[in-house]
């Protein structure tokens, strides 16, 4: 699905008013953390992609949205703001538009500089996960990613777009529609599938392969979301009648996440001029699970959008109950979490330390 570019019918008019506020982003550089975030990824940071296509996963109805400003769902897997608006408040940023929402935008070519929002509910790192059903990983770099970095070297001229680029944040978050599907799929000594193993190298080799097609596009300054402890998720721990987290999810998650990190470390040691923190979602989300009260939380295993029967659905839908306090809970559907929860993690991220982000954090990423 192509949008057309909002800024290819005004070249002229937009042209000046671009590198006027290039030249304007240079000079107050040292008071900015970032000039812009650009985004890719799944659910974790979707702001409404997922909109404009046909696919079940969408979440632009009740009851998700009902904390967020005019409490209307806006295709935010969440019950109110999630990982791309609390990562751009961090850095001081809008929160940067669905790129899909931006097709009919005439005359404001200044969008692209703030940043765009490229991720699709159900995309994994795999061109396979989820086919037809979302917005590749794939199709964000090489399709919609490519075309904003064009405009921008169209309206600015290579040398400004690259500094440009250069000097944003970028966002990437994906890997765990990946592993759900496959734990999804079936038992484990029935598939005719590869080895665990084997799997977490397929994985490893795609994300490797996509991570430096964004470095050749002008990525430099990366933020990378591990995933969470999948396992502990409500929709994985139906699996058990005990409601014990789901052994299999949890240690995929673990070991991809392990995989993306030493990725990002060889990418920095061969290339001296890309800078990355990879933020440990696992650790610091389990420990959530693990002492919710210590924590702020009352409930760790239940999602607060649920079935009568406390059984979660993949997406919070109308037909779900809604609990009274959702900042008790961790979780908001099956395999989200709440806005509050979400805003936690992202001041872990900013603020925190290693192990849990490592080498920097956000904010020492985005420093001038």
């Amino acid at each position: 699905m192509k949008m057309a570019s909002p800024c290819r019918s005004t070249t002229t008019i937009c042209g000046g008013l671009l590198l006027l506020l290039a030249f304007v982003a240079e000079m107050v550089q040292g008071g900015a953390s970032a000039p812009a975030l650009y985004v890719l990824g799944d659910s974790l940071a979707d702001v409404g992609n997922n909109n404009y296509l046909v696919t079940p996963f969408r979440a632009n109805f009740p009851h998700n949205g009902v904390d967020y400003p005019g409490h209307l769902p806006t295709g935010r897997f969440s019950n109110g703001h999630n990982l791309a608006d609390f990562i751009a408040a961090s850095l001081g940023l809008p929160s940067p538009p669905a790129y899909l929402s931006m097709g009919n935008t005439t005359g404001n070519c200044s969008l692209f500089l703030n940043g765009v929002n490229f991720a699709s509910g159900g995309a994994g790192v795999l061109d396979a996960t989820n086919k037809g059903l979302t917005i590749s990983f794939d199709e964000q770099i090489e399709r919609d990613y490519t075309t904003v970095y064009g405009e921008l070297v169209q309206q600015l001229g290579q040398a400004q777009a690259s500094i440009h680029v250069a000097r944003s944040i970028f966002t990437v978050g994906i890997g765990g529609n990946d592993i759900a599907a496959r734990v999804l799929s079936g038992p484990k000594d029935q598939r005719q599938m590869s080895s665990d193993q084997q799997f977490i190298g397929s994985l490893a080799q795609s994300l490797k392969r996509k991570l430096q097609r964004m470095y050749k596009l002008g990525m430099r300054r990366l933020f990378f979301v591990g995933t969470g402890p999948l396992g502990c998720y409500p929709l994985l721990r139906q699996r058990s009648l005990a409601m014990e987290c789901d052994a299999e999810a949890s240690s995929l998650s673990m070991q991809y996440s392990a995989a993306a990190a030493t990725i990002l470390r060889d990418m920095s040691t061969r290339r001296p001029d890309f800078e990355y923190s990879f933020f440990d979602q696992y650790t610091a989300l389990l420990g959530y699970i693990q002492e919710p009260e210590a924590n702020g939380f009352a409930e760790a295993k239940a999602a607060c959008c649920a079935l009568g029967n406390g059984t979660a659905l993949l997406i919070c839908t109308p037909a779900n109950a809604l609990c009274a306090d959702r900042a008790s809970h961790v979780f908001w559907d099956g395999a989200h979490l709440t806005e509050v929860t979400t805003e936690k993690l992202v001041a872990v991220a900013f603020n925190g330390s290693a192990p849990l982000v490592s080498p920097v954090n956000l904010k020492q990423l985005s420093a001038p």
